[in-house]
């Protein structure tokens, strides 16, 4: 390699790392932005009261719950907050990953980019939203129905949003299925035949991984297998009506900046 080339790949990669920083800083900017914005109004203490209202609707009348740490009570809302602040900033953080690598995409994978931005983000918060509203209600009231009449049960604050934060993140992700799916499809990674051939191997996973990442209880492991199912079939309905890329257009070159923003 000679001297010059090496310095245009010096530079290359240089660029590239810059415009990382850059997209980078622009995510983690949209992220404070809107945590500052939450901690000021409606303010932290009210957004982890609305975390908790599920599990206070489960335990005996005027029972709280309760803070073992010092700093605890002041970190454990922000910490709260700053789940929020993400989740609401979601579209902004995967678009500006989305312009990162855009420069390496074909013009065809670009179009199917904002998409996909859009129905992550969307099917992430309702997997997050049908956890809250549906699976722990059920979930909390399952468990306080066994607790022992002799037993007041007063949860930590902290081992409650370590809870809160993996059950989201479990739901969150299952609820993404469909368009894993569909980008499995259109890679020509597997066919439409194929992901029905094996729909009873991803309904017995389906089950091994509400095992491991939910609660000892079959309410919640089973809560979060059948929808997974469900998403598995509904990825199959809607990857019919995408078609595989074809070996061609893995040698097209020609590929389009994103707008910069």
């Amino acid at each position: 390699m000679s001297t010059e080339e090496q310095q245009e790949t010096s530079e290359s990669f240089m660029s590239h790392l810059i415009e990382l920083r850059t997209r980078l800083l622009r995510a983690v900017v949209a992220v404070l932005v809107v945590f500052v914005v939450l901690f000021i109004y409606p303010g932290a203490s009210i957004i982890y009261d609305l975390l908790a209202a599920p599990m206070l609707a489960s335990l005996p009348e005027g029972t709280r719950m309760i803070a073992t740490g010092v700093i605890t009570p002041f970190m454990v809302p922000v910490k709260v907050t700053m789940m929020a602040a993400f989740v609401i900033s979601l579209p902004i953080v995967l678009y500006q990953a989305w312009a990162f690598v855009a420069p390496g995409l074909y013009k065809h994978e670009q179009r199917l980019a904002l998409p996909l931005i859009v129905s992550s983000s969307l099917l992430f918060m309702a997997g997050m939203a049908f956890c809250y509203f549906v699976v722990f209600k059920s979930v909390f009231s399952f468990i306080a129905s066994f607790a022992p009449q002799s037993i007041t049960p007063a949860p930590d604050i902290e081992a409650y949003l370590s809870f809160v934060m993996t059950m989201f993140l479990a739901f969150g992700v299952t609820f993404e299925v469909p368009v894993a799916v569909v980008l499995l499809v259109r890679m020509g990674i597997v066919t439409v035949q194929k992901l029905k051939e094996i729909r009873g191997y991803v309904v017995v996973g389906a089950f091994v991984i509400a095992a491991v990442v939910t609660p000892p209880d079959v309410v919640s492991q089973f809560m979060l297998a059948v929808p997974l199912c469900i998403l598995y079939e509904v990825g199959i309905l809607v990857a019919r009506g995408i078609k595989p890329r074809k070996p061609d257009e893995a040698s097209e070159t020609e590929a389009q900046t994103p707008p910069q923003s």
